[in-house]
């Protein structure tokens, strides 16, 4: 039997990701309420583009920390920590991504998250597009709490 999890840990949250067309790759683009809230974005987007969201279920969890000495570096980590988690043996899917810790102080760039989901199984989950890396290229960070404005984009080689 799997993991039991809260209401709230079930609840998925909405949208705020598309897809941007980009010369052999794609860009992500995802904003939020928060710099949390739009970190999170672009992680389920990175798995949506990977399969049909709706057709994963919240049956496990698993952690991840990332570390940064930058806006950008943090993302790109953020981001390389959740593909590897699907990378690996076996092939977590993910349907939710919940930031735990979010710090930023001074040097230190710190997330943990909790990422839910459950193994990727062909014949379930559609089979989107294989993710093969992260990029710097284009990357941008709109953070401007004075006009509440979070917004990233992020070009991932696929």
């Amino acid at each position: 039997m799997g993991e039991q999890f809260t209401e709230e840990e079930l609840k998925l949250p909405s949208c705020k990701y598309e897809y941007l067309d980009h010369t052999a790759d794609v860009q992500l683009h995802a904003w939020g309420d928060s710099l949390k809230e739009a970190f999170e974005q672009c992680g389920i987007a990175m798995f949506g583009y990977m399969t049909e969201l709706p057709s994963v279920e919240i049956l496990q969890s698993s952690e991840i920390e990332a570390t940064g000495h930058d806006l950008e570096s943090l993302l790109f980590h953020f981001l390389d920590e959740l593909l590897f988690l699907f990378s690996c043996e076996p092939f977590l899917i993910c349907s939710k991504v919940s930031i735990t810790e979010f710090i930023m102080e001074g040097e230190e760039m710190k997330i943990k998250c909790k990422c839910y989901g459950e193994e990727f199984t062909l014949g379930k989950h559609p089979q989107g597009t294989e993710v093969k890396a992260i990029t710097y290229s284009a990357m941008q960070i709109i953070n401007e709490p004075d006009k509440n404005r979070y917004e990233l984009f992020v070009i991932i080689d696929i």
